[in-house]
């Protein structure tokens, strides 16, 4: 016979047991669910992402720790005096060495030439070639307006008609699948090339028809995410990150974080967080001391770079440059000392625009007056060129050479 005090002396140790068995499944359960949330973070857009661009994402967060890549916008279709010459590049025939990162604007695509006159053929020779020296592509979207017909810069109302349930949501389907079908094409081997994608750029000012004004916020999101969801999931794209660049000029510097994220479709949308910035770099329109403007660049880059390590995303100046490099010091003094002045700022890489001639150009060319300058800030340890960078689609691997 179980006398009382033995009853509850059982109990109690079978309800502690009991209590401890649940206490630690809870906790087993609790570290597995971190682990994946954790790994989910540090993943990509696309979970079904091929292994190379995985690899890239995780190496575009990896390399900001050693140094910024040096990127240019069609630096290998044209330059100042030349045009789809083999080999050529301004910034190569400046300091010996091409970009790290390479910028292709696909707009036009129902044509056989993008918005800047180069041959997609030609474009996609170029990306692969890129690929094979151990680079990086990135590509820009000029898309016209598919309601009226007009570029990207006809502001008409579009958003709302192209979007599932619209008038043109059919017509916009076919641009789609028509860039889809080229960035299929891109590829050595039968393996897909990585590509960084930057559609609907500058969504904050209302100079295109994506931007703020020509439609709502709700809409551009909307806009962003059945991008993503069409390219991934119908069209089976597996090799693309996907960046978001807002533009500086329509930040509010009291609230940089706050203003940054109009927008935002969310963190399961966005693979980078990009930033264009011409207003903080001498453009002539912007009437604050060099020394604000310095500080507004700094301000920018630092926010930029802290809201990326929150997100656990990688982080980019996508567009910057002055036209015509009017200031022969611009590289080291407007670029380099500043971010090297500041140490919380840590960037994948920096894009100049393009040089299309001697008035509209934002890279160097040999013989121009800021040529001596670039290759002070091509020797600085802290830019990243196609001969300092190494294993950029190899995950875990050295980065710098």
């Amino acid at each position: 016979m179980t006398t009382g005090r033995t009853y509850w002396s059982t109990n109690i140790a079978a309800k502690s047991y009991f209590h401890s068995v649940v206490i630690g499944v809870s906790l087993a359960v609790l570290l597995v669910i971190l682990s994946m949330i954790q790994l989910a973070a540090q993943g990509t857009v696309d979970k079904d992402a091929t292994r190379k661009t995985k690899a890239l994402q995780d190496n575009l967060k990896r390399i900001s720790a050693h140094g910024i890549m040096f990127g240019h916008q069609e630096d290998l279709a044209y330059g100042v005096g030349w045009n789809n010459s083999p080999g050529r590049s301004d910034v190569k025939e400046v300091c010996g060495d091409y970009p790290a990162l390479h910028g292709w604007d696909i707009g036009k695509e129902d044509t056989p030439n993008n918005i800047d006159f180069v041959a997609f053929d030609n474009i996609r020779q170029w990306i692969i070639d890129v690929y094979k020296r151990g680079g990086i592509n990135t590509l820009s979207w000029h898309v016209d307006n598919t309601t009226t017909g007009g570029n990207a810069w006809d502001t008409v109302r579009t958003v709302k008609h192209i979007l599932p349930g619209g008038k043109d949501h059919e017509k916009f389907k076919a641009r789609l699948d028509r860039i889809a079908d080229f960035m299929l094409s891109c590829k050595v081997d039968g393996e897909f090339v990585p590509l960084i994608f930057r559609p609907y750029h500058e969504h904050n000012g209302g100079w295109f028809w994506w931007g703020k004004g020509n439609c709502t916020e709700a809409e551009y999101i909307a806009l962003w995410r059945f991008t993503v969801d069409y390219l991934k999931n119908a069209r089976n794209l597996h090799h693309l990150l996907y960046s978001f660049s807002p533009d500086r000029s329509r930040l509010d510097t009291n609230d940089l974080k706050g203003s940054y994220l109009y927008g935002y479709p969310g963190d399961e949308y966005v693979d980078m967080l990009g930033y264009d910035n011409y207003l903080d770099v001498g453009i002539s329109w912007n009437t604050k001391t060099k020394e604000a403007q310095s500080a507004d660049f700094i301000a920018g880059l630092s926010m930029l770079s802290s809201l990326a390590k929150e997100k656990d995303k990688s982080a980019a100046l996508t567009e910057t440059g002055l036209e015509g490099v009017t200031n022969p010091k611009w590289f080291t003094e407007v670029i380099l000392n500043p971010i090297k002045s500041n140490p919380s700022i840590r960037l994948a890489y920096l894009c100049l625009w393009r040089n299309a001639n001697t008035k509209h150009h934002y890279g160097p060319y040999p013989g121009h007056a800021s040529a001596d300058d670039f290759n002070v800030f091509y020797r600085d340890a802290l830019t990243l060129f196609e001969k300092d960078i190494r294993n950029i689609y190899k995950k875990g691997k050295p980065l710098i050479k």
